[in-house]
């Protein structure tokens, strides 16, 4: 009778044990596939961003102009680049680009945004496809349409002297005005997209209780709508802004010789001038930079909403 007791327990225990585990199989396979999934994430940016990072951070330390067989750490492409004022002008017209470009795409793709979000799904699906439309056209061929529209003998000319407004054909290329015209056709879907996604997650029931307590459309717009959408507001904008102080293609063709942003600049050291370690060390420099300045928008962010509560 002992024995058989004994037994009994040590199957009952057996039983537990294998019922105890039972349910951690699943458990371990949700861990391997949650595991896997991450780990090709983290091995794509790892291989195509972290990698490269690096070997750009060390490229900006060789001493020389040569990387290829250079040895050694220095500071010298960071001294050369610190005491070049032209350099810093460059840099300096850079951000004031990107802000300019960041500050009318907010002002132009908010009320755009704002009545797309508010729009139906049937009614808002053309106007969406000929807001998204010209990002799928490549960009030197945009560049090239405006080019031919903004040139000497281009439409806006033509249309101007038919009319009698001007007397002979104006320049309109070549100048920081059209870098920025062109730069904000090319980067206002961005700020539309952004503010459109917010703006559709805000109840309009906000909206019809600040009526009835008395506030009109202009108040309404500025007290509810956009401190709510301040967020969607400030991601395009950081967007815009990463999106024009990079751009190359358009500043180049547009700006020609008279607009200098950083990117050509890298681009002449690395590509023509083969000049990588100060290529690289402008790079650095320009992140740095970009760093410094978006950290700062988000502190006076995050300070404004806490001013504001």
């Amino acid at each position: 009778m002992t024995q058989v007791l004994e037994n009994d327990s040590s199957l009952t225990w057996s039983y537990m044990n294998v019922t105890s585990q039972t349910p951690l199989v699943p458990k371990d396979r949700q861990r391997l596939w949650f595991a896997a999934l991450i780990a090709l994430p983290g091995l794509y940016l790892s291989v195509f961003l972290i990698l490269p990072f690096f070997g750009l951070v060390r490229t900006s330390l060789y001493p020389g102009e040569r990387s290829l067989g250079a040895e050694g750490f220095s500071l010298m492409q960071f001294r050369l680049l610190l005491s070049d004022s032209t350099f810093f002008s460059v840099l300096i017209e850079t951000l004031g680009l990107g802000l300019s470009v960041s500050a009318i795409c907010a002002v132009l793709g908010f009320p755009v945004g704002y009545s797309l979000a508010r729009l139906s799904t049937k009614k808002r699906r053309w106007r969406l496809i000929a807001v998204v439309l010209p990002m799928t056209l490549s960009l030197v061929v945009v560049v090239f349409g405006w080019l031919v529209v903004l040139g000497r003998s281009g439409m806006i000319n033509d249309i101007l002297l038919a009319l009698g407004i001007v007397e002979s054909p104006v320049r309109m290329v070549f100048n920081h005005g059209s870098v920025i015209f062109v730069l904000v056709q090319q980067f206002l879907p961005f700020m539309i997209l952004s503010v459109m996604g917010v703006v559709s997650q805000i109840d309009t029931v906000l909206e019809e209780a600040s009526a009835n307590l008395g506030a009109n459309r202009l108040t309404t717009f500025r007290r509810v709508i956009i401190p709510i959408a301040a967020p969607g507001i400030a991601s395009g904008m950081l967007l815009v802004f990463i999106l024009t102080i990079s751009a190359f293609i358009t500043p180049r063709l547009v700006g020609g010789n008279r607009v200098q942003m950083i990117g050509a600049m890298i681009y002449e050291q690395i590509m023509v001038l083969l000049n990588w370690p100060l290529g690289a060390a402008m790079s650095i420099i320009l992140l740095v930079m970009t760093i410094l300045l978006l950290s700062s928008i988000r502190g006076a962010n995050v300070m404004m909403r806490k001013v504001g509560r």
